[in-house]
This record gives C-alpha cells, structure tokens and sequence, in this order.
C-alpha cells in the first residue's frame, strides 16, 4: 500500500480575504494504488499546528494529525479521508476568524473567510483530488477562535459541511454571539457534531462549553446520537492537549462503519 503523502498548495489567494496563505493537504495511506477510489475530506483551521513540527505555533508542538489517521485507518477505527490544512495569516487570524465585529477587538470577517472555504479552496481540493464532494462527506474542524469560526461556517453552510469539531471554542466571543445563532435557528441543521473543553482552561471555558452543548440540546441534537461532548480532565489549551484529541474526534466524524 502506497504511503501517506503532505502536499502543499503555497500561497493560495482568495478573492474574498486581503492575505495569502498554504494550504496542505494530507492524502491517507492507499491513496495512490492506481484505482478511482474517492474519500470524504476533513477541512481544518490553523493548517500550519497540524502536520508539520517546525511549523506549529511553538515549534515542534504540532497536532501529529497525519500520524493519528495513518494509525487508525491502519487499525480499520476511521474511514480513510483526505485532510486539508488551511493556514492562519497570523496578525490577521482574529478578524477572519470571528462572525461579528467586537468594539474593542475589532473582527467579523468569518462570512468572507466561509466564502474562501466554499467558493475558493473547496473547488481546488475537488478538482484536484478524488473527493467525495458532498456535503453529507464533508467535515470542518477547528480549535479555539478556529473553533468558533467553523461553528459559525457549519451552521449558516450546513449543505456544505455536515461533521463538525469545535475543540476548545470560543464561545467568548462578542458576548458570546455564536449561542444567539444556534438560539434563533428556525430548525437544526443536519450535522455531527464533537465540542470539546478541557478542565484546565478556566471556569470560564468549562461554563461556556455547556452553556453551547445545552444550546445544542435545545436546538434538537442529541448527546452520543449527533452530538458528542467530552471534557478532558486537565487538558490546557494548548496544541498539545488538542493532539491527544485527534483521534477519538476523528473517530466521531468519520467512523469506520458510517
């Protein structure tokens, strides 16, 4: 069987957004025998902590996501799937990550930075992969602000992304707006979701991780059916504690036997 590969889309420009960025894109073990076989995808935030030790906010604190799924296809826990990596810009990353405008810390770029993922890097992963490029196939992921920007995606987009994982979300944000959107749906979307807080993260984290789940519950999303919450007992937040998170959430999104 063929080996997994990293491939790297350097300095992707979108209409929708001022910076540039790398998109990486991890293709499973198998992916090049020769067949026509096509994976589900799997978009995550924050590409450059994902892969690639020297990359990752504090250098070799990265989320050894290509190893977690090369070892649970190997063990037959997840589906095989293909997993894109879209880079923050950095200075930019607050604004282009939250869905409002805060009055003192400025944001609200999260529909523009939607508009990039559906209409700019998605059509580059389909053309250029064998995807599965249905919505029903296709998942987001994200921690902290990459958290709340892809609730914020998955719930105005859910034809386009149907498995979601917010690890350590920010529900913070702008007196925690993302609770308004999920309270004012007119219906729940059709997802799976994982949301996930460690106990170390403050009091805080840990309130607004329930007070989201039971925002959850109440828009219909049942606990261990389509809704997944889990609290790691001393987890801080940090690359790190996210790592040890990729597999069980990868095991959620996309089981084996779905």
């Amino acid at each position: 069987m063929s080996e997994a590969k990293l491939h790297r889309h350097p300095q992707f420009h979108s209409a929708f957004l001022d910076h540039d960025r790398d998109v990486l894109v991890w293709t499973p073990p198998g992916y090049d025998a020769g067949d026509d076989r096509r994976y589900p995808v799997l978009y995550m935030q924050d590409g450059q902590n994902l892969f690639e030790p020297d990359t990752a906010f504090l250098k070799g604190e990265h989320w050894r996501v290509g190893e977690t799924a090369t070892r649970l296809i190997a063990e037959g826990t997840i589906t095989p799937l293909i997993i894109v990596g879209v880079y923050n810009t950095g200075d930019a990353r607050l604004e282009e990550y939250t869905p409002t405008r805060d009055t003192k810390l400025g944001g609200g770029l999260a529909d523009e930075y939607a508009r990039m993922l559906i209409d700019d890097v998605k059509p580059l992963i389909d053309r250029t992969y064998r995807t599965l490029p249905e919505g029903r196939h296709t998942g987001i992921a994200g921690s902290s602000l990459g958290g709340l920007v892809l609730l914020h995606v998955a719930l105005t987009h859910p034809a386009v992304f149907s498995r979601v994982a917010a690890l350590s979300p920010s529900v913070w944000w702008d007196r925690k707006v993302i609770l308004q959107t999920i309270r004012q749906s007119r219906s729940k979307p059709p997802l799976r979701l994982w949301v996930d807080m460690g106990t170390a993260e403050g009091q805080r984290g840990l309130d607004d991780a329930r007070l989201l789940k039971a925002a959850l519950v109440g828009l219909g999303f049942s606990e261990n059916t389509d809704l997944r919450y889990a609290e790691y007992e001393g987890a801080t937040h940090s690359e790190l504690a996210w790592a040890d998170r990729v597999g069980p959430m990868l095991e959620w999104l996309f089981p084996a036997d779905a």
